[in-house]
């Protein structure tokens, strides 16, 4: 039986009166990378940003539903925002890194939450990393700026930036659509050697990184669900002719 990191049931989400979600129902499974797909515009990258509140940035924005995080309502008054968005964690499809260097980048989130200890932030930084293998490329440049990296190198520090605060689950809005196929493999490698200790979940166009790295694949449409399910399935024997009709390239 698979543990349940995420739940989502019934989700809708409103920009002013425009429904943007459409009544999600849909879980994530402990150490397992699950793929969103669907055209643009077919709400995918608005439902990731709602299980880590980033859409409480947008004033129209409103969220109903139930969205937990090991049983807990995220969207409870008593929710601790930051909190929720150190356990998850968030990636973005253009790398961010700010503008210092690649060590203060990494250890970010640990001098928030008020780390000082410098041994603790150097084994974090070494760590991370490491972790989003890219140490043994810039572990001779640690104090020159982030922004003097390559656009693939960028992502690996922002994703080192997000493991080190340990979350229990990464969001990724299309981490790679930004970069070179060769970065784009680094990237989906790694994701793959991460999974052991992460949930995983990936907003993608690529159709081949969802068939090549996931283990479950949700097909969004028009704000809508229309179909989760192993991705193997999901790819060769889809139950919704929507479905087949967009993974063949019908349209999207």
């Amino acid at each position: 039986m698979k543990t349940q990191v995420i739940t989502s049931k019934d989700v809708h989400l409103f920009y002013d009166k425009f429904e943007a979600l459409k009544g999600i129902d849909l879980d994530f499974n402990e150490h397992e990378i699950t793929a969103l797909i669907g055209p643009s515009g077919c709400g995918k990258s608005t439902y990731l940003r709602s299980l880590n509140r980033m859409n409480d940035l947008i004033p129209s924005a409103r969220v109903t539903g139930d969205i937990r995080l090991r049983g807990q309502d995220i969207y409870a008054p008593e929710q601790d925002v930051v909190q929720l968005r150190k356990s998850v964690g968030m990636v973005f499809q253009q790398p961010n890194p700010f503008p210092f260097s690649i060590y203060d980048n990494v250890v970010y989130g640990l001098r928030l939450a008020g780390v000082k200890d410098r041994a603790t932030l150097d084994e974090a930084v070494e760590t991370s990393l490491k972790a989003a293998a890219i140490w043994d490329e810039i572990k001779d440049k640690l104090h020159d700026s982030a922004l003097s990296l390559s656009g693939g190198q960028q992502q690996r520090v922002c994703i080192a930036r997000v493991l080190a605060v340990r979350p229990e689950v990464i969001l990724m809005d299309e981490p790679t659509s930004a970069l070179d196929p060769i970065s784009s493999t680094q990237i989906e490698n790694m994701l793959l050697e991460l999974r052991d200790q992460y949930t995983i979940i990936l907003v993608t166009h690529n159709m081949h990184q969802a068939s090549r790295i996931s283990d479950r694949t949700a097909f969004f449409l028009q704000g809508r669900l229309v179909e989760v399910d192993e991705t193997k399935k999901i790819f060769l024997t889809p139950k919704e002719k929507e479905t087949e009709d967009y993974i063949s390239g019908r349209f999207g």
